[in-house]
């Protein structure tokens, strides 16, 4: 069989009701799939209209919204019309990409039919407990997900510290590697826009700390803050830019009065944004990538991130910026310090991340999606 031969049902939590890094890799991997010839279904939750024209035929699922977070919603379960939907697509092989109650199902579904499953790991969805002062429950959340991801024929996920987590959390033997692209034309140096930078109250020679993903407590708000706290204290000089949105945005601005709020930003105006950065400080955890991490080094923005999934592959401690252990505040602040005093190191790191991020190109990563679909249904002998 070949990849044009392929016929891919796809189950999605969230393909086009936010722009996140997650649906952003999946409608990439989906308009792959059409340009090679396969047919793909694409089944999630839908909203009325949609932040961007989602890619590929979408059938909606049952869902509910999450409370308190109602831009996201949560497949509850199949039900009729999509399981005969389903069965009349007949699929070669089944991808979810989130564990919710649908994928789940699908999964049966496909196990019952001897069809392969295939599924990304986006999210480390068992630390999200711990920033909602639940983290005993992390063990027990683990558990739920290695029931399902134990069932699947093989997993994907975007970093090599991603796969040796799920490795070392036991939740497959078959885990490949579904990198991220980056798109060049958007994400590059010659975005930076000095002009921009003064409308925004920031002067050339100001370092500017960026912030750039949704405004959720799971990204590392309370770290952020604090360093931005810290680098005051030290009378460290820096500016802070926060690029995003999302339901933490006002807790967020009280803790950080001084900082200038962009908003949400997407395509050229994003790289713009991005671009004028002079370092980006990433404190999540819970990344399986780190989209936010790539897009910054494609401008030549040096990055300080916490030393965990996702960043730990990107980013080159100490040549393309610093890794530094998650909730060490005095430590982030020592990194920006460094940055604030030596301008040239600043930009070397930033040449070296922009030299790193070329490599990192969609149909070449997106290949390795299919290539892994073909070989479980090899595998299976079909």
């Amino acid at each position: 069989m070949k990849v044009s031969d392929l016929r891919v049902a796809l189950f999605s939590g969230n393909y086009a009701m936010t722009v996140d890094g997650a649906n952003k890799a999946l409608n990439r991997l989906v308009d792959y799939l059409l340009r090679q010839g396969a047919e793909v279904r694409v089944y999630s939750p839908t909203i009325e209209n949609p932040p961007f024209e989602p890619k590929g035929d979408l059938v909606s699922l049952p869902s509910i919204a999450i409370p308190g977070r109602s831009e996201y919603r949560v497949p509850t379960w199949l039900g009729s019309r999509v399981r005969a939907d389903l069965a009349a697509f007949d699929p070669h092989v089944v991808h979810i990409s989130s564990p919710d109650f649908a994928a789940r199902e699908a999964a049966r579904w496909a196990r019952d039919r001897g069809l392969p499953v295939v599924a990304s790991v986006h999210t480390r969805f068992e630390t999200y407990p711990r920033y909602y002062n639940l983290g005993f429950m992390e063990p027990a959340v683990e558990a739920w997900l290695r029931r399902l991801y134990r069932r699947c024929d093989a997993l994907v996920t975007p970093s090599p510290s991603m796969i040796e987590t799920l490795r070392q959390q036991d939740m497959n033997d078959d885990i490949g590697l579904w990198s991220r692209g980056v798109e060049h034309a958007i994400f590059t140096p010659d975005r930076r826009d000095e002009a921009w930078r003064r409308e925004l109250g920031f002067s050339s020679a100001d370092l500017v700390v960026g912030f750039l993903g949704r405004l959720v407590l799971e990204k590392g708000l309370d770290v952020f803050g604090a360093v931005v706290g810290e680098l005051e204290k030290r009378d460290v000089p820096h500016k802070v830019m926060v690029i995003g949105e999302g339901p933490a945005r006002a807790t967020f601005e009280e803790r950080m009065p001084e900082a200038c709020f962009v908003g949400f930003q997407r395509g050229e105006n994003l790289g713009r944004a991005v671009a004028s950065m002079d370092v980006l400080l990433n404190p999540s955890v819970t990344e399986t990538f780190g989209n936010v991490t790539l897009e910054a080094m494609a401008c030549g923005v040096p990055v300080v991130a916490a030393d965990a999934t996702g960043a730990a592959s990107l980013v080159e401690d100490g040549v393309n910026g610093y890794l530094v252990p998650p909730r060490d505040i005095a430590a982030y602040a020592d990194r920006i310090a460094a940055y604030a005093a030596d301008p040239a190191l600043r930009a070397a790191h930033g040449k070296a991340g922009e030299v790193r991020a070329r490599a990192f190109e969609w149909d070449a990563i997106n290949s390795a999606v299919a290539d892994t679909y073909l070989r479980v249904l090899a595998a299976r002998g079909r």
